[in-house]
């Protein structure tokens, strides 16, 4: 069954469903390469023009990827609520468009819809919105989430405390754990990127930030971004592992890239949610996700690359994460070329997540070879705290010298906070004005010399 739309006098025919998506998304270079995107802006209009005119009901009946090929494609069907979809059902993805952006998508209503709402419908609509209408409706979204401390309540940002090191060297690891600390951050997780995967690593990185944890009795959790079967490793081995990590896609093909199954996923929240490390909580999962992964494992099956991104978004909402974001800059200009699509990517995938009901954050980012620069960060770090944005990752300097990349710096998170009056997570909040580094506001006090978080480096 194919679709068409008479624009220009010219009757435009798109074969399938995914091919009608493909040529209905703003242009990227990833779709390019992927040689799915429109070919003019003619083509793109009436590709969204015939998109617009879909009912929504058609993504249950057509399936991009048969779910007899793909464990994604069959997660997104059954765990589909028919109930919280009878709501929208009679709508079409233009209608679905208007009634997201009118005043009966309240955030109660946004929440009831979830269920019902697959990955390629939010895909979907996310194509006919302006970045001002994925502002809109993505800041009315609320997810809340607990582990050690609560994320997403309104008026907060929180910020992941990124301290890589290129040689997994504790020291430095916990130089940048003071840093972020110091500037008001890690409440979101104080995750680590390991250089190596090996057991005695994990071993060394695990202990040392989880024994700073509890010397301090800080509120938040941690994370080393190991493959998930190290991690259920070192869980059976009696470590201290707070949050499970996972780098996971929209396809069966790209999680089989990255050495995982769905069946991998349950067997390590089941393994950590055995541990009970959540004195609030038991949101122990933590993903990231990237336009672009798909297709650059050859796993895309000819979707377009926003599309398979918000099918990851499927996979991790299953799993009720504590955190989940998208990385959105880092794999490269093949995929977002430049600060424009790059920002676009962001807020587009800010707003599937959060409308799917992820705690969705951002690593807004960019590698030195793409075209964009700190500035495009800004202006994308600004247009998702206006969106609601649940976290933002943080790194000394905002230049990640292990992942060679550039990102958000601790500094940038005060800006944020100063600018939109946002504060941290309530609990880590506290502890920060009862250690001293913040006042009754937020505001970061001066810090001297006796300050007790400087025996970290001791």
């Amino acid at each position: 069954m194919g679709y068409q739309h008479t624009l220009d006098s010219r009757v435009w025919h798109f074969d399938d469903l995914k091919t009608l998506l493909a040529k209905a998304s703003p242009y990227r270079s990833g779709d390019v390469l992927a040689g799915v995107a429109a070919e003019s802006p003619v083509e793109r209009t009436a590709a969204r023009m015939a998109l617009a005119e879909l009912p929504l009901v058609r993504f249950l009946e057509e399936p991009m990827i048969p779910g007899e090929d793909d464990e994604v494609t069959r997660l997104i069907l059954e765990s589909h609520d028919a109930r919280a979809f009878a709501a929208v059902a009679h709508l079409t993805v233009g209608d679905f468009r208007d009634w997201l952006l009118g005043e009966a998508a309240d955030e109660a209503t946004l929440t009831a819809i979830r269920p019902g709402l697959t990955p390629e419908m939010v895909a979907a609509v996310s194509k006919l919105m302006r970045n001002q209408d994925l502002i809109s409706v993505a800041r009315r979204c609320r997810v809340v989430t607990r582990f050690r401390n609560t994320i997403g309540l309104p008026g907060t940002l929180a910020m992941r405390l990124q301290p890589n090191h290129p040689a997994d060297d504790p020291r430095g690891i916990l130089a940048g754990v003071l840093d972020g600390l110091m500037y008001g951050c890690g409440d979101a997780v104080i995750g680590v990127n390991p250089v190596s995967d090996d057991m005695t690593t994990l071993a060394v990185l695990l202990e040392s930030l989880d024994a700073v944890i509890q010397r301090f009795e800080i509120p938040t959790q941690a994370c080393v971004l190991a493959h998930v079967t190290s991690q259920i490793e070192a869980i059976n081995a009696g470590l201290p592992v707070d949050l499970v990590f996972q780098s996971i896609g929209g396809t069966e093909a790209t999680n089989r890239s990255f050495g995982i199954t769905l069946a991998m996923l349950r067997e390590a929240r089941e393994a950590a949610l055995a541990t009970s490390r959540g004195t609030l909580g038991s949101n122990v999962m933590y993903f990231e996700t990237g336009q672009g992964s798909s297709l650059s494992a050859n796993a895309h099956h000819g979707l377009d690359q926003q599309t398979c991104e918000a099918r990851a978004y499927g996979v991790a909402r299953a799993f009720e994460p504590l955190i989940c974001n998208t990385v959105v800059g880092f794999i490269g200009p093949e995929y977002l070329h430049d600060g424009k699509q790059i920002i676009r990517a962001g807020l587009e995938d800010h707003f599937c997540g959060k409308i799917l009901g992820l705690p969705i954050g951002c690593d807004a980012c960019y590698t030195n070879h793409a075209e964009a620069d700190a500035d495009d960060m800004d202006t994308l770090m600004t247009l998702l705290a206006t969106a609601g944005v649940t976290f933002l990752i943080g790194v000394p300097g905002a230049d990640d010298v292990m992942l060679g990349y550039q990102s958000l710096s601790f500094h940038d998170a005060l800006y944020l906070r100063e600018v939109f009056g946002l504060r941290r997570a309530p609990e880590f909040e506290a502890w920060l004005e009862r250690m001293d580094l913040v006042d009754s506001r937020g505001r970061l006090l001066p810090v001297t010399s006796r300050h007790p978080l400087l025996a970290i480096q001791t």
